[in-house]
């Protein structure tokens, strides 16, 4: 029995040693990944569907500035709470207001913009909720997508029009930007420059292609497969990356996948499955052509659908269904608020 012990004790420690090696090994990669990049992405909200206060929505900056974008709204200040209490924002020198929270100056002075990938509600409720308190910026969007969410919530009626164009009175809080498709615009007191597609999705949706010298960012919103809404919008998507991966360097990517495989298609509503995104990437990759083009490429799934049905764990399914399909060496993150990553 006292050789027993000792021989449990010294696995016990080897035990330890081997994850405290390979926690140490993990943590050399976060650091020199850190050092080595270009974009730093915060969570904050990360679902689709039914759960208010993490509802789509991140912030992305240059790390060669403080200043962020917020790539769609659907929850913003419990957003900002919950990354600030997960240290999101520790590398970011905050200066202290005695006025406002640390919450509250990371919102009014480091957030510079909003780009808005369609008017869904769960995708801009945090800008409107967050109105009152907000600063003066600007909102970019494509113009449909400008015209309805003027019409449908900046009306006076569903809340304060707090934009300087639409219904009177008009609070002149936000300057509304109208993005050209497939042209870049600079994004005001950051490091970016924006391009804008057109996605397909019940109302028009759009992806953003960010870009701060030779690196370039994707993120998408809402987006059903080609094969399925016969549009052809993610080749044109598709096409335009390739080009500019000839002499820039993609970093990442945010794209959704809102339902597992089972879902079938006439029930998608213009999103994305595993396998649908899949092919989509495949196709992505004969563009950009040689071998494994997107070997290694970080891939944000974003709007997984919560559900309130019991025995029901929509994000792990959808991560092994993403997993078994991957085959083109893809580093696919399901993320969680309040997380930080850097592209």
């Amino acid at each position: 029995m006292p050789k027993l012990a000792h021989l449990i004790k010294q696995l016990t420690v080897l035990t330890l040693l081997f994850s405290v090696h390979c926690f140490a090994n993990q943590q050399d990669l976060v650091n020199k990944e850190s050092k080595n990049a270009s974009f730093e992405l915060i969570v904050l909200g990360d679902s689709g569907g039914i759960e208010d206060g993490n509802l789509s929505a991140f912030l992305l900056r240059s790390l060669k500035s403080h200043n962020y974008v917020a790539l769609d709204a659907g929850t913003i200040v419990n957003g900002i709470n919950q990354s600030v209490k997960k240290n999101a924002f520790a590398d970011l020198p905050i200066r202290p207001n005695p006025n406002w929270s640390t919450s509250g100056t990371i919102l009014r002075d480091h957030v510079k913009g909003y780009l808005v990938s369609h008017s869904h509600l769960d995708h801009i409720n945090g800008l409107l909720v967050a109105s009152p308190e907000d600063t003066n910026k600007n909102i970019y969007a494509l113009a449909s997508v400008n015209k309805m969410i003027g019409e449908t919530y900046f009306n006076g009626i569903a809340w304060a029009n707090f934009t300087d164009r639409g219904r009177p009175p008009t609070l002149n809080k936000y300057h509304v930007v109208d993005l050209p498709i497939g042209e870049p615009i600079s994004v005001t007191d950051t490091q970016l420059t924006v391009t804008a597609f057109s996605l397909s999705h019940p109302v028009e949706s759009s992806a953003f292609v960010l870009e701060n010298g030779s690196d370039m960012f994707v993120y998408f919103g809402d987006t059903g497969a080609d094969i399925v809404e016969k549009q052809g919008k993610l080749e044109v998507i598709w096409r335009y990356l390739a080009k500019q991966m000839q002499h820039k360097q993609l970093r990442g990517m945010v794209i959704e996948v809102s339902f597992e495989n089972e879902r079938p298609h006439n029930l998608l509503f213009g999103h994305l499955t595993p396998k649908l995104l899949m092919q989509e990437l495949h196709n992505f990759a004969s563009k950009v052509g040689g071998k494994a083009p997107l070997q290694d490429l970080k891939l944000v799934i974003s709007h997984i659908k919560y559900t309130l049905a019991n025995n029901l764990n929509p994000r792990l399914k959808i991560k092994q269904q993403l997993d078994e399909a991957n085959n083109l060496g893809l580093q696919i993150i399901i993320p969680e608020q309040g997380q930080k990553l850097a592209f």
